[in-house]
């Protein structure tokens, strides 16, 4: 993540030595946390310490001795539909990092990708770095701000592991592509593009925990195929290979400290 101060970076250098004991999954849709939740037998809290009033879902249960956070932002109150995009990721992320005082954070969801980068439908993804591609402020500083390029939480060890395929994440709150998006993607070499990725990056740094990416391929940007009715073809299949993956993720931090990944 970003740059901390002394006293942050003595925390960070302690956590780092010691087993992690919490990890929250931010998914953004009901469908994509769903089978990770019957994986591991988690449940619905009904008290939930995220707060009172709100449409927020958070699932919870042990894995062994590894306590695991499922949160999603909810159905719109208006449209009854899953709150997907940038401000609903990165509320929960705030609220989830407040209340249960994660050791590491995993975004995990479904993305679009580029078959030119060498991505498949249904290839799981660890993320690398993060930016924006909707975010265009044409003033100097600001150009950068607005692509806010934040590198994931380096897990060297778990990347060899799981031997997952590693790329750029460009985050925008749109399912389709304009043309300025689809050059601003390019020109940040970005492989893959979602809708939450950047933003629950930005609040990890802003709080200071790890954030690790794990992105499922539903759609291929430069395919033939309208994302839109590709995505929705492929979610149950893509979103089981998520979970397969997320499982692995959590067998293999299960008993390690951060500076084992």
């Amino acid at each position: 993540m970003g740059p901390h101060g002394d006293g942050d970076m003595e925390k960070v250098e302690s956590e780092s030595h010691r087993p992690i004991s919490t990890v929250v999954f931010v998914i953004a849709m009901q469908a994509e946390a769903q089978p990770l939740v019957n994986k591991f037998g988690l449940s619905e809290t009904s008290d939930s310490p995220l707060g009172k009033g709100l449409p927020w879902v958070l699932y919870q249960g042990l894995h062994k001795d590894l306590r695991i956070y499922v949160v999603c932002p909810g159905k719109d109150a208006a449209l009854g539909i899953d709150s997907v995009g940038t401000v609903p990721a990165s509320l929960i992320t705030f609220a989830s990092i407040q209340a249960l005082q994660p050791d590491i954070l995993i975004n995990a969801g479904t993305c679009g990708a580029f078959k030119v980068k060498g991505a498949n439908i249904g290839d799981v993804f660890l993320v690398s770095d993060v930016v924006f591609h909707d975010r265009r402020i044409p003033i100097p500083m600001f150009d950068l701000y607005g692509v806010g390029l934040r590198q994931a939480f380096s897990t060297p060890n778990l990347l060899k592991e799981l031997n997952l395929k590693i790329g750029r994440l460009s985050t925008g709150d749109s399912l389709d592509m304009s043309t300025q998006d689809e050059s601003l993607i390019i020109s940040n070499d970005a492989t893959l593009k979602d809708m939450e990725g950047a933003a629950v990056a930005y609040v990890a740094e802003l709080l200071k925990v790890p954030v690790i990416f794990l992105k499922a391929v539903t759609d291929l940007i430069d395919g033939d195929k309208p994302a839109a009715e590709e995505f929705l073809q492929n979610l149950a299949m893509v979103t089981s290979a998520l979970e397969e993956t997320a499982t692995k993720v959590i067998n293999f931090i299960h008993g390690k400290t951060l500076s084992d990944l």
